[in-house]
């Protein structure tokens, strides 16, 4: 699997509307409790693993997944024993 450099995923990411594009990483095994953000977010991962639950449906995300999450929707993470790290664009709604 051959992933994007980061500056070829933000140039993407930035054709495509997304107005800020960062790298997030958190640490093994961490949970984070149900929440929403105020933005859309279209993300892809590159190091680690990471369980993504939204309206019930939990996905198992690796390097080289993709997800979306639109702003408002409430969701739920969890990090692999290792952690993980995506990068993300980020886009006010509208």
């Amino acid at each position: 699997m051959s992933l994007p450099d980061f500056d070829t995923f933000r140039a993407a990411q930035a054709a495509r509307g997304f107005d800020e594009v960062v790298a997030r990483s958190w640490a093994p095994d961490e949970d984070v409790a149900t929440h929403s953000h105020p933005f859309d977010a279209d993300a892809l991962v590159i190091a680690g693993e990471m369980w993504l639950t939204v309206d019930g449906v939990t996905r198992h995300l690796r390097p080289g997944d993709r997800f979306a999450i639109a702003a408002g929707t409430p969701h739920e993470e969890r990090y692999g024993a290792d952690g993980a790290t995506y990068w993300v664009g980020r886009a006010e709604p509208g």
